[in-house]
Protein backbone atom coordinates (compact mmCIF):
# COMPACT_ATOMS: atom_id res chain seq x y z
CA UNK A 1 0.00 0.00 0.00
CA UNK A 2 1.36 3.29 -1.40
CA UNK A 3 1.79 6.52 1.08
CA UNK A 4 0.60 10.25 0.05
CA UNK A 5 4.64 11.32 0.57
CA UNK A 6 5.11 8.36 -1.67
CA UNK A 7 3.50 9.58 -4.73
CA UNK A 8 5.18 11.57 -7.28
CA UNK A 9 4.57 12.18 -11.08
CA UNK A 10 6.61 9.10 -12.09
CA UNK A 11 3.87 6.85 -9.63
CA UNK A 12 0.96 8.63 -10.46
CA UNK A 13 1.91 8.61 -14.47
CA UNK A 14 2.69 4.37 -13.48
CA UNK A 15 -0.61 4.00 -11.96
CA UNK A 16 -2.49 5.54 -14.89
CA UNK A 17 -0.91 3.70 -17.20
CA UNK A 18 -1.62 0.47 -15.65
CA UNK A 19 -5.26 1.80 -16.00
CA UNK A 20 -5.05 2.31 -19.31
CA UNK A 21 -3.28 -1.02 -20.36
CA UNK A 22 -6.57 -2.51 -19.56
CA UNK A 23 -8.44 -0.70 -22.27
CA UNK A 24 -5.70 -0.44 -24.35
CA UNK A 25 -6.67 -3.54 -26.39
CA UNK A 26 -10.03 -1.49 -27.48
CA UNK A 27 -8.03 1.51 -29.69
CA UNK A 28 -7.06 -0.49 -32.66
CA UNK A 29 -4.87 1.89 -34.75
CA UNK A 30 -1.65 2.47 -32.64
CA UNK A 31 -2.30 7.11 -33.12
CA UNK A 32 -5.81 6.33 -31.49
CA UNK A 33 -4.46 4.79 -28.59
CA UNK A 34 -1.90 7.33 -27.69
CA UNK A 35 -4.31 9.95 -28.29
CA UNK A 36 -7.11 8.45 -25.88
CA UNK A 37 -4.26 7.81 -23.44
CA UNK A 38 -3.19 11.89 -23.97
CA UNK A 39 -6.78 12.97 -23.26
CA UNK A 40 -6.94 10.83 -20.13
CA UNK A 41 -4.37 12.76 -18.53
CA UNK A 42 -6.02 16.07 -20.16
CA UNK A 43 -8.91 15.15 -18.24
CA UNK A 44 -7.48 14.92 -15.01
CA UNK A 45 -5.08 17.81 -15.74
CA UNK A 46 -5.19 21.75 -14.60
CA UNK A 47 -7.32 23.01 -17.28
CA UNK A 48 -9.77 25.19 -17.17
CA UNK A 49 -12.33 23.64 -19.40
CA UNK A 50 -11.61 20.55 -21.06
CA UNK A 51 -12.88 20.10 -24.31
CA UNK A 52 -11.32 18.90 -28.09
CA UNK A 53 -9.65 22.46 -28.17
CA UNK A 54 -8.01 22.77 -24.94
CA UNK A 55 -7.47 18.57 -24.59
CA UNK A 56 -5.34 18.81 -28.18
CA UNK A 57 -3.36 21.69 -26.87
CA UNK A 58 -2.19 20.12 -23.84
CA UNK A 59 -1.36 17.00 -25.60
CA UNK A 60 1.09 19.24 -27.47
CA UNK A 61 -0.93 18.80 -31.21
CA UNK A 62 -1.15 21.40 -33.44
CA UNK A 63 -4.79 21.37 -34.12
CA UNK A 64 -7.58 19.94 -31.88
CA UNK A 65 -8.84 18.40 -34.95
CA UNK A 66 -7.37 14.52 -34.21
CA UNK A 67 -9.05 14.62 -30.64
CA UNK A 68 -12.49 15.77 -32.49
CA UNK A 69 -11.88 12.35 -34.13
CA UNK A 70 -11.03 10.83 -31.36
CA UNK A 71 -14.96 11.47 -30.03
CA UNK A 72 -16.40 11.53 -33.54
CA UNK A 73 -14.87 9.34 -35.85
CA UNK A 74 -12.08 7.41 -35.09
CA UNK A 75 -13.01 3.72 -34.85
CA UNK A 76 -12.45 2.00 -30.97
CA UNK A 77 -14.89 -0.24 -28.69
CA UNK A 78 -16.38 1.92 -26.22
CA UNK A 79 -18.80 -0.73 -24.53
CA UNK A 80 -15.51 -2.85 -24.24
CA UNK A 81 -13.89 -0.11 -22.34
CA UNK A 82 -16.83 0.45 -20.36
CA UNK A 83 -16.55 -3.24 -19.71
CA UNK A 84 -13.01 -2.52 -19.07
CA UNK A 85 -13.34 0.02 -16.24
CA UNK A 86 -16.16 -2.23 -14.29
CA UNK A 87 -13.14 -5.17 -14.39
CA UNK A 88 -10.61 -2.66 -12.89
CA UNK A 89 -12.89 -1.30 -10.41
CA UNK A 90 -14.46 -4.76 -9.11
CA UNK A 91 -10.70 -5.80 -8.45
CA UNK A 92 -9.76 -3.23 -6.04
CA UNK A 93 -13.66 -2.26 -4.80
CA UNK A 94 -15.45 -5.05 -5.20
CA UNK A 95 -17.20 -6.44 -2.20
CA UNK A 96 -20.52 -9.02 -2.16
CA UNK A 97 -22.28 -6.37 0.21
CA UNK A 98 -21.68 -3.14 -2.22
CA UNK A 99 -24.73 -1.05 -3.16
CA UNK A 100 -25.26 -0.40 -7.14
CA UNK A 101 -27.00 2.99 -6.97
CA UNK A 102 -28.78 4.41 -10.13
CA UNK A 103 -29.19 8.15 -10.74
CA UNK A 104 -29.76 10.23 -13.71
CA UNK A 105 -27.98 13.95 -13.79
CA UNK A 106 -27.99 16.48 -16.37
CA UNK A 107 -26.01 18.23 -19.07
CA UNK A 108 -26.86 21.92 -19.94
CA UNK A 109 -26.37 22.57 -22.85
CA UNK A 110 -27.07 25.34 -26.14
CA UNK A 111 -28.93 24.75 -29.23
CA UNK A 112 -30.78 22.00 -30.45
CA UNK A 113 -28.30 19.57 -31.91
CA UNK A 114 -26.68 17.31 -28.93
CA UNK A 115 -28.51 14.49 -28.72
CA UNK A 116 -31.15 13.91 -26.24
CA UNK A 117 -31.16 17.64 -25.77
CA UNK A 118 -34.58 19.27 -24.69
CA UNK A 119 -36.12 21.50 -22.52
CA UNK A 120 -36.38 19.29 -19.52
CA UNK A 121 -35.76 19.18 -15.75
CA UNK A 122 -32.68 18.45 -14.47
CA UNK A 123 -31.61 17.70 -10.54
CA UNK A 124 -28.47 19.19 -11.47
CA UNK A 125 -30.35 23.07 -11.36
CA UNK A 126 -33.91 22.02 -9.76
CA UNK A 127 -35.54 23.58 -12.79
CA UNK A 128 -36.44 22.79 -16.32
CA UNK A 129 -33.93 23.62 -18.50
CA UNK A 130 -32.14 22.93 -22.40
CA UNK A 131 -30.08 20.23 -21.47
CA UNK A 132 -29.36 16.47 -22.00
CA UNK A 133 -29.82 13.62 -19.22
CA UNK A 134 -27.58 11.13 -18.68
CA UNK A 135 -28.56 7.81 -16.85
CA UNK A 136 -25.95 5.99 -14.48
CA UNK A 137 -25.25 3.16 -12.17
CA UNK A 138 -22.81 3.88 -9.52
CA UNK A 139 -21.00 1.09 -7.13
CA UNK A 140 -20.32 2.10 -3.13
CA UNK A 141 -18.62 -0.04 -1.26
CA UNK A 142 -16.71 0.01 2.16
CA UNK A 143 -13.66 0.75 -0.80
CA UNK A 144 -14.84 3.72 -2.17
CA UNK A 145 -17.25 4.64 -5.46
CA UNK A 146 -17.34 4.86 -8.53
CA UNK A 147 -19.73 4.99 -11.77
CA UNK A 148 -19.83 1.09 -13.56
CA UNK A 149 -22.30 2.06 -16.26
CA UNK A 150 -24.00 5.25 -18.50
CA UNK A 151 -26.61 5.53 -21.14
CA UNK A 152 -28.06 8.32 -22.77
CA UNK A 153 -32.16 9.58 -22.19
CA UNK A 154 -33.51 10.12 -25.47
CA UNK A 155 -36.94 11.55 -25.01
CA UNK A 156 -39.59 10.16 -27.08
CA UNK A 157 -41.25 12.59 -28.78
CA UNK A 158 -38.65 15.37 -29.35
CA UNK A 159 -36.37 12.67 -30.59
CA UNK A 160 -37.57 8.74 -31.00
CA UNK A 161 -40.68 10.47 -32.68
CA UNK A 162 -38.37 12.00 -35.55
CA UNK A 163 -35.86 10.03 -37.28
CA UNK A 164 -34.49 12.72 -39.47
CA UNK A 165 -33.15 14.37 -36.43
CA UNK A 166 -32.24 11.22 -34.59
CA UNK A 167 -30.28 10.34 -38.14
CA UNK A 168 -28.90 13.68 -37.63
CA UNK A 169 -27.02 12.74 -34.80
CA UNK A 170 -26.15 9.22 -35.58
CA UNK A 171 -28.57 7.87 -33.37
CA UNK A 172 -28.24 3.98 -34.27
CA UNK A 173 -31.58 2.77 -35.95
CA UNK A 174 -32.08 0.19 -33.61
CA UNK A 175 -32.44 2.44 -30.59
CA UNK A 176 -35.82 3.07 -29.19
CA UNK A 177 -37.48 4.91 -27.02
CA UNK A 178 -36.44 3.31 -22.81
CA UNK A 179 -37.90 5.39 -19.84
CA UNK A 180 -35.02 6.42 -17.10
CA UNK A 181 -36.08 3.44 -14.99
CA UNK A 182 -36.04 1.13 -18.40
CA UNK A 183 -31.90 2.28 -18.83
CA UNK A 184 -31.21 1.59 -15.55
CA UNK A 185 -32.76 -2.28 -15.76
CA UNK A 186 -30.75 -2.67 -19.05
CA UNK A 187 -27.05 -0.76 -16.77
CA UNK A 188 -28.24 -3.39 -13.79
CA UNK A 189 -28.96 -6.48 -16.36
CA UNK A 190 -25.45 -6.16 -17.72
CA UNK A 191 -23.78 -5.88 -14.39
CA UNK A 192 -25.67 -9.57 -12.89
CA UNK A 193 -24.01 -10.79 -16.23
CA UNK A 194 -20.83 -9.35 -15.56
CA UNK A 195 -20.51 -11.22 -12.39
CA UNK A 196 -20.37 -7.38 -10.46
CA UNK A 197 -20.77 -8.71 -6.70
CA UNK A 198 -23.37 -6.45 -5.35
CA UNK A 199 -25.71 -7.28 -2.52
CA UNK A 200 -28.46 -3.72 -2.54
CA UNK A 201 -29.59 -1.85 -5.14
CA UNK A 202 -30.71 1.88 -3.80
CA UNK A 203 -32.17 5.14 -6.22
CA UNK A 204 -34.81 7.54 -5.95
CA UNK A 205 -38.44 7.91 -5.92
CA UNK A 206 -37.94 8.71 -9.65
CA UNK A 207 -37.10 4.83 -9.92
CA UNK A 208 -38.31 3.71 -6.84
CA UNK A 209 -41.92 4.73 -7.71
CA UNK A 210 -41.56 1.99 -10.83
CA UNK A 211 -43.48 -0.44 -10.68
CA UNK A 212 -41.91 -2.82 -13.32
CA UNK A 213 -38.23 -1.99 -11.86
CA UNK A 214 -39.07 -2.82 -8.44
CA UNK A 215 -41.01 -5.91 -10.06
CA UNK A 216 -38.16 -7.18 -12.25
CA UNK A 217 -35.25 -6.60 -8.97
CA UNK A 218 -38.37 -8.91 -6.63
CA UNK A 219 -37.81 -11.41 -9.55
CA UNK A 220 -34.05 -12.05 -9.62
CA UNK A 221 -34.70 -11.61 -5.38
CA UNK A 222 -32.32 -8.93 -5.29
CA UNK A 223 -32.66 -6.75 -2.60
CA UNK A 224 -33.42 -3.23 -2.82
CA UNK A 225 -33.92 -0.09 -0.52
CA UNK A 226 -35.77 2.47 -3.24
CA UNK A 227 -36.73 6.10 -2.01
CA UNK A 228 -40.49 6.17 -3.18
CA UNK A 229 -42.75 9.44 -3.35
CA UNK A 230 -45.04 10.33 0.17
CA UNK A 231 -48.01 9.51 -2.14
CA UNK A 232 -47.19 5.74 -2.70
CA UNK A 233 -49.60 3.18 -1.81
CA UNK A 234 -48.58 0.57 0.84
CA UNK A 235 -50.69 -2.47 1.63
CA UNK A 236 -50.83 -3.76 4.68
CA UNK A 237 -53.29 -6.14 6.32
CA UNK A 238 -55.88 -3.45 6.39
CA UNK A 239 -55.56 -2.32 2.29
CA UNK A 240 -53.68 0.53 0.43
CA UNK A 241 -52.82 3.24 3.14
CA UNK A 242 -50.77 5.92 1.13
CA UNK A 243 -47.03 6.13 2.71
CA UNK A 244 -47.25 9.69 5.09
CA UNK A 245 -50.66 8.60 6.23
CA UNK A 246 -48.56 5.28 7.94
CA UNK A 247 -46.26 7.58 9.04
CA UNK A 248 -48.70 9.76 11.39
CA UNK A 249 -49.35 6.47 12.48
CA UNK A 250 -45.87 6.01 14.21
CA UNK A 251 -45.94 6.23 17.74
CA UNK A 252 -43.24 7.96 19.32
CA UNK A 253 -41.63 5.24 20.54
CA UNK A 254 -41.46 4.11 17.01
CA UNK A 255 -38.69 6.24 16.35
CA UNK A 256 -34.88 5.54 16.20
CA UNK A 257 -32.22 8.08 15.80
CA UNK A 258 -29.83 6.73 13.61
CA UNK A 259 -26.52 7.49 11.47
CA UNK A 260 -27.22 6.80 7.94
CA UNK A 261 -23.20 7.24 7.10
CA UNK A 262 -20.56 10.41 7.13
CA UNK A 263 -21.08 13.83 5.48
CA UNK A 264 -19.23 16.64 4.69
CA UNK A 265 -20.37 17.96 8.26
CA UNK A 266 -20.47 15.15 10.57
CA UNK A 267 -22.73 11.45 10.63
CA UNK A 268 -26.03 12.15 9.11
CA UNK A 269 -28.67 11.36 11.73
CA UNK A 270 -31.84 11.26 11.17
CA UNK A 271 -34.63 9.50 13.12
CA UNK A 272 -36.16 6.39 11.76
CA UNK A 273 -38.96 3.80 11.73
CA UNK A 274 -40.12 0.70 9.84
CA UNK A 275 -43.52 -0.40 9.14
CA UNK A 276 -44.31 -4.08 8.40
CA UNK A 277 -46.32 -4.41 4.97
CA UNK A 278 -48.47 -7.44 4.18
CA UNK A 279 -45.87 -9.33 2.57
CA UNK A 280 -42.50 -10.35 4.98
CA UNK A 281 -40.38 -9.41 2.22
CA UNK A 282 -41.36 -5.59 2.32
CA UNK A 283 -41.39 -3.32 4.66
CA UNK A 284 -41.83 1.07 4.74
CA UNK A 285 -38.99 2.65 6.08
CA UNK A 286 -39.13 6.28 6.85
CA UNK A 287 -36.74 9.06 7.63
CA UNK A 288 -37.32 12.36 9.69
CA UNK A 289 -35.44 15.56 9.87
CA UNK A 290 -34.36 16.17 13.67
CA UNK A 291 -33.98 19.73 13.28
CA UNK A 292 -37.84 19.83 11.13
CA UNK A 293 -40.10 16.79 12.02
CA UNK A 294 -42.77 17.45 9.27
CA UNK A 295 -39.73 17.25 6.51
CA UNK A 296 -40.25 13.00 5.97
CA UNK A 297 -38.29 10.85 3.12
CA UNK A 298 -39.71 7.17 2.30
CA UNK A 299 -38.12 3.84 1.34
CA UNK A 300 -39.65 1.25 0.35
CA UNK A 301 -37.74 -2.18 0.69
CA UNK A 302 -37.84 -5.25 -0.37
CA UNK A 303 -35.03 -7.92 1.56
CA UNK A 304 -35.64 -11.60 0.93
CA UNK A 305 -34.19 -12.37 4.40
CA UNK A 306 -34.57 -10.17 7.09
CA UNK A 307 -32.11 -7.53 7.44
CA UNK A 308 -31.44 -5.17 10.43
CA UNK A 309 -32.88 -1.58 10.65
CA UNK A 310 -29.43 -0.25 10.88
CA UNK A 311 -28.28 -2.08 7.67
CA UNK A 312 -31.03 -0.58 6.05
CA UNK A 313 -30.54 2.93 6.86
CA UNK A 314 -27.12 2.44 5.52
CA UNK A 315 -28.14 1.45 2.47
CA UNK A 316 -30.72 4.25 2.32
CA UNK A 317 -27.82 6.41 2.78
CA UNK A 318 -25.81 4.86 0.18
CA UNK A 319 -28.02 6.68 -2.57
CA UNK A 320 -25.55 10.38 -2.21
CA UNK A 321 -22.64 8.04 -3.39
CA UNK A 322 -23.70 8.76 -6.93
CA UNK A 323 -24.58 12.66 -5.98
CA UNK A 324 -20.90 12.71 -4.99
CA UNK A 325 -19.41 10.69 -7.83
CA UNK A 326 -21.33 12.83 -10.25
CA UNK A 327 -20.40 16.34 -8.52
CA UNK A 328 -16.28 14.31 -8.08
CA UNK A 329 -17.31 13.11 -11.88
CA UNK A 330 -17.92 16.76 -12.99
CA UNK A 331 -15.49 19.21 -10.90
CA UNK A 332 -12.35 16.71 -11.49
CA UNK A 333 -12.78 14.24 -14.03
CA UNK A 334 -14.68 16.87 -16.57
CA UNK A 335 -17.90 15.01 -16.98
CA UNK A 336 -19.55 18.14 -17.94
CA UNK A 337 -17.11 20.08 -20.32
CA UNK A 338 -17.32 17.93 -23.38
CA UNK A 339 -18.66 20.32 -26.19
CA UNK A 340 -19.74 17.07 -28.85
CA UNK A 341 -23.18 16.74 -30.49
CA UNK A 342 -23.38 13.37 -32.09
CA UNK A 343 -25.06 10.51 -29.77
CA UNK A 344 -21.63 7.49 -29.94
CA UNK A 345 -19.70 11.05 -29.15
CA UNK A 346 -21.29 11.17 -25.96
CA UNK A 347 -20.70 7.89 -25.06
CA UNK A 348 -17.22 8.42 -25.98
CA UNK A 349 -16.45 11.28 -23.82
CA UNK A 350 -18.37 9.96 -20.82
CA UNK A 351 -16.81 6.37 -21.18
CA UNK A 352 -13.36 8.08 -21.66
CA UNK A 353 -14.14 10.66 -18.56
CA UNK A 354 -15.39 7.47 -16.26
CA UNK A 355 -12.02 5.84 -16.72
CA UNK A 356 -10.35 8.76 -15.08
CA UNK A 357 -12.85 8.56 -12.29
CA UNK A 358 -12.00 5.58 -11.68
CA UNK A 359 -8.57 6.13 -11.40
CA UNK A 360 -9.09 8.17 -9.10
CA UNK A 361 -11.19 6.54 -6.79
CA UNK A 362 -8.79 3.08 -6.99
CA UNK A 363 -6.03 5.23 -6.24
CA UNK A 364 -7.79 6.51 -3.28
CA UNK A 365 -8.54 2.96 -2.31
CA UNK A 366 -4.70 2.00 -2.53
CA UNK A 367 -3.65 4.58 -0.13
CA UNK A 368 -2.93 3.81 3.28
CA UNK A 369 -5.50 6.29 5.33
CA UNK A 370 -3.24 8.78 7.75
CA UNK A 371 -5.82 8.63 11.00
CA UNK A 372 -5.72 11.88 13.06
CA UNK A 373 -5.43 11.27 16.88
CA UNK A 374 -8.58 10.93 18.95
CA UNK A 375 -10.32 14.05 19.93
CA UNK A 376 -7.60 15.91 17.35
CA UNK A 377 -7.52 18.38 14.73
CA UNK A 378 -3.52 17.85 14.15
CA UNK A 379 -3.73 14.93 11.65
CA UNK A 380 -4.95 14.82 8.18
CA UNK A 381 -7.65 12.94 7.00
CA UNK A 382 -7.88 10.23 4.35
CA UNK A 383 -6.60 11.71 1.00
CA UNK A 384 -9.85 12.94 -1.24
CA UNK A 385 -9.90 12.33 -4.90
CA UNK A 386 -10.25 16.35 -5.42
CA UNK A 387 -6.79 16.32 -3.89
CA UNK A 388 -5.17 13.19 -5.52
CA UNK A 389 -6.63 14.55 -9.21
CA UNK A 390 -4.57 18.05 -7.89
CA UNK A 391 -1.59 16.62 -7.22
CA UNK A 392 -1.34 14.57 -10.83
CA UNK A 393 -2.42 17.85 -11.92
CA UNK A 394 0.75 19.52 -10.62
CA UNK A 395 2.71 17.01 -10.83
CA UNK A 396 2.78 15.72 -13.99
CA UNK A 397 1.86 18.65 -15.92
CA UNK A 398 3.60 19.02 -19.30
CA UNK A 399 6.55 21.76 -20.15
CA UNK A 400 5.46 24.39 -22.35
CA UNK A 401 7.19 26.93 -24.66
CA UNK A 402 6.08 30.54 -25.65
CA UNK A 403 5.98 29.22 -29.42
CA UNK A 404 3.18 26.85 -28.76
CA UNK A 405 1.10 29.25 -26.57
CA UNK A 406 1.38 31.30 -29.53
CA UNK A 407 0.36 29.33 -32.09
CA UNK A 408 -2.57 27.81 -30.06
CA UNK A 409 -3.69 31.69 -29.65
CA UNK A 410 -3.20 32.56 -33.32
CA UNK A 411 -5.17 29.45 -34.20
CA UNK A 412 -8.01 30.01 -31.69
CA UNK A 413 -8.49 33.48 -33.40
CA UNK A 414 -8.42 32.02 -36.60
CA UNK A 415 -11.07 29.87 -35.71
CA UNK A 416 -12.91 32.39 -33.81
CA UNK A 417 -12.83 34.38 -37.11
CA UNK A 418 -14.14 32.09 -39.39
CA UNK A 419 -16.71 31.27 -36.70
CA UNK A 420 -18.15 35.11 -36.66
CA UNK A 421 -18.21 35.22 -40.43
CA UNK A 422 -20.44 32.11 -40.80
CA UNK A 423 -22.58 33.21 -37.83
CA UNK A 424 -23.16 36.58 -39.80
CA UNK A 425 -23.68 34.83 -43.14
CA UNK A 426 -26.86 32.95 -41.90
CA UNK A 427 -27.68 36.02 -39.69
CA UNK A 428 -27.87 38.26 -42.98
CA UNK A 429 -29.98 35.08 -44.77
CA UNK A 430 -32.34 35.25 -42.45
CA UNK A 431 -33.03 39.14 -42.60
CA UNK A 432 -33.75 38.66 -46.01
Amino acid sequence: MARVEHLSAARLQAGLDDAFALVAGRFRRPEVRQRARACLGGLLSGLERKNGWSLAEYAGEATPDGMQRLFNAAKWDVDGVRDDIRTYLMTHLGESDAVLVGDDTGFVKQGVRSAGVQRQYTGTLGKVANCQIGVFLGYASSRGRAVLDRELYLPRESWIAQPERCAAAQVPEQVGFATKPQLLQAMIERAIAAGVPFGWVTADEAYGDNGPLRRHLESHQISYVLAVSRAHQITTAAGKVRADVMAAKVPRSGWQRLSCGPGAKGDRRYDWALIATDSPAHRLLIRRSLSNPRDLAFYLCHTPRPVPLQRLVEVAGARWTIEECFQTGKNEAAFDHYQVRLYPAWYRYITLAMLALAFLAVTRAVLDPEPAPPASTSGLIAISANEIRRLFALLTRPPTSRSRILHWSRWRRRHQTRARHSHYQRQQLKDR
